[in-house]
């Protein structure tokens, strides 16, 4: 998975200290009635359940499900309001040795019941249902999406929409894990440049990525407000003359090297207490070098 109000509920318990689910049975509730074909006869005979079948090849399987699916999911805000975007979701369980196959509609089934009103709170719920309805042990579900947050520019206060790369993660195995995930762009100016230069310094936009497990409610555009800080400056959907004028001053009085951004970025995520464990990347987008920069820090705080 913020705003003003954009959105990221918390998980319903600290991410990755969650319970352990009730161990599942490999049958769930009532027992649906199999369908029937009608012949020619007009005779109804049972339809045969090829997915349900044994296989003998002895081979669990890790991962099995759906990929890719594009969906429109609504994302309740923090101010109450909702916004409306497009999902790409995998869903996926595991299948034991036993087994021939999984039931591929059943997935889309529960997505079409929850994607109303999603939130990182529903994310472990719908992991459960999943498990419940195909008889699995292990359920995992990954969903990447564009988030739109309003910003106005530094000095005229000219608006604008940013898209962000957003992503949940959730598994349950036993245990429940949660993991939001955003991507962030903004603004590098080399410290190395400036110093050596008469004039001037090369700078680029960077992408800032992290993925963080929370113990608490963190919104989507809190996580941003941390990631974008730790740039020399941030970037805008609208500027005027005064604004570019701002950040290229603002950039060039505070010049970091991606090791910069990084650090920072892991002091930052240190000092917020919701955050419990988190995954940071930065990649400076050269402008005078045919390459990029890159520098990542992973760390577990409990």
């Amino acid at each position: 998975m913020s705003r003003k109000g954009g959105i990221v509920s918390p998980p319903p318990a600290p991410a990755v200290a969650a319970p352990p689910a009730r161990p599942m049975a490999l049958a769930v509730g009532r027992a649906s009635a199999p369908p029937v074909a009608a012949t020619a006869d007009g005779a109804a005979h049972p339809m045969p359940d090829v997915q349900g079948a044994s296989d003998g090849r002895n081979v669990a399987i890790d991962k099995v499900g759906v990929k890719g699916v594009r969906y429109p999911i609504t994302l309740r805000q923090s101010c109450g309001g909702e916004q409306h975007t497009i999902a790409s979701i995998n869903l996926y369980v595991s299948l034991p040795k036993h087994k021939k196959g999984t039931h591929m509609s059943r997935f889309l089934e529960i997505l079409n019941h929850h994607h109303r009103a999603i939130t990182s709170a529903q994310i472990i719920p719908i992991l459960h249902e999943v498990k419940s309805k195909l008889g699995a042990a292990d359920a995992h579900i990954e969903m990447t999406f564009p988030y739109f947050i309003e910003k106005a520019a530094p000095v005229t206060g000219a608006k604008g929409l940013m898209d962000y790369v957003c992503t949940f993660e959730g598994t349950s195995n036993g245990l429940d894990d949660f993991i939001m995930g955003v991507r962030a762009p903004a603004t590098s100016l080399c410290p190395c440049s400036k110093e050596i230069s008469a004039y001037g310094a090369h700078n680029q936009r960077c992408e800032i990525s992290a993925k963080v497990r929370t113990n608490k409610l963190l919104w989507i555009e809190e996580l941003v407000k941390i990631m974008e800080g730790a740039a020399s400056a941030q970037v805008y959907a609208v500027l005027k003359r005064p604004d570019e004028k701002y950040l290229t001053e603002q950039a060039f009085d505070n010049p970091k090297f991606v090791e910069d951004i990084i650090r920072d970025l892991a002091m930052a995520l240190d000092k917020e207490e919701r955050v419990m464990w988190y995954h940071i990347e930065s990649e400076n987008f050269e402008s005078i070098h045919n390459h990029n920069a890159y520098a990542m820090i992973e760390r577990d705080k409990r």
